[in-house]
């Protein structure tokens, strides 16, 4: 999940971020730019990446965190991105999943692990909170683990797992597509800079290297034939790609970010009544939106 003035900004290079960046660039990606995959595929061609659904906070971890467990709770409800390992959950073949195993936070998996490159640690949330959405203490002075112990720990891990994936999809199909899974409230955090405004269904997130044209106006339409209202980079903006990509005609990447409202209520965390429904639909979307990319691919 990428907010204008809260995410990584663009740019980054080297293993830092464990090797993922927003990426950048003018790259003009075509159809044909990126024809030549190889069917039929052995490694799944499709990588959705979950950053922020877990809840979980590990026995460990919990004692250097200094909210109690209400308030933490209500912290975790709010911070999460909830339900999307379940909305996200494609079984189609041609996909694999990345999710984060633990709560954002433990550790957020979408931050710079320099905190001197990272904008949101200044307001101590950088790759390891210390401070709430509103501001308030998260973590006790000198809490253990350390930093470095979760960057470790969680951190490398997980962004190890998620370039392997790209890299065996590459290796075996000669393209890949990431999927970045998120949601979002339909109000804003204290935390969060932006203005007051309505805020859409959907928001898309892309970036000229990866998300052609043609690839983001059909991944609009088919989410405004639904009916949902759509918005492209707002309130969230961006991608996550491994580095060693950035720019590859071969890799392309969207970030798909739903708004809480259209399936849970936000107060209690509950799914709403036709939440399984929903789940549905938006099975069938990611459905019609891969379909779509492998026949441009295969120039079908």
């Amino acid at each position: 999940m990428r907010q204008k003035d809260v995410r990584a900004p663009p740019g980054l290079l080297g293993r830092e971020r464990s090797r993922l960046v927003r990426v950048g660039g003018t790259t003009n990606l075509t159809s044909q730019a990126l024809a030549g995959t190889i069917f039929p595929m052995t490694a799944p061609f499709v990588v959705l990446h979950i950053p922020h659904s877990s809840t979980v906070i590990p026995a460990h971890v919990r004692p250097s965190l200094c909210l109690p467990d209400k308030d933490l709770a209500r912290e975790t409800l709010l911070m999460t991105d909830q339900c999307t390992d379940e909305l996200f959950d494609c079984q189609a073949e041609s996909v694999t999943r990345v999710v984060f195993p633990v709560s954002r936070l433990v550790l957020d998996p979408e931050r710079f692990t320099d905190d001197a490159k990272e904008p949101m640690a200044k307001k101590g949330m950088g790759v390891v909170y210390t401070k709430t959405s509103d501001g308030k203490a998260l973590r006790r002075p000198g809490f253990v683990p350390t930093r470095a112990e979760l960057i470790e720990e969680f951190y490398r891990p997980h962004h190890n797992k998620l370039e392997i994936a790209v890299a065996e999809s590459l290796r075996d199909n000669g393209s890949c597509l990431i999927l970045d899974c998120h949601s979002f409230p339909s109000v804003p955090l204290p935390y969060e800079s932006c203005s007051g405004k309505t805020r859409p269904g959907i928001c898309l997130g892309t970036v000229p290297s990866q998300t052609p044209e043609w690839f983001i106006q059909e991944a609009e339409r088919l989410f405004r034939v639904k009916g949902f209202s759509v918005a492209q980079n707002d309130p969230f903006e961006g991608v996550l790609v491994p580095d060693r990509y950035q720019g590859n005609a071969s890799v392309l990447a969207l970030m798909i970010e739903i708004n809480r409202s259209l399936y849970m209520d936000e107060a209690s965390g509950d799914r709403l009544p036709g939440f399984p429904g929903f789940k549905g639909l938006l099975l069938r979307l990611l459905e019609d939106l891969i379909d779509f990319v492998l026949k441009q691919l295969r120039m079908i």
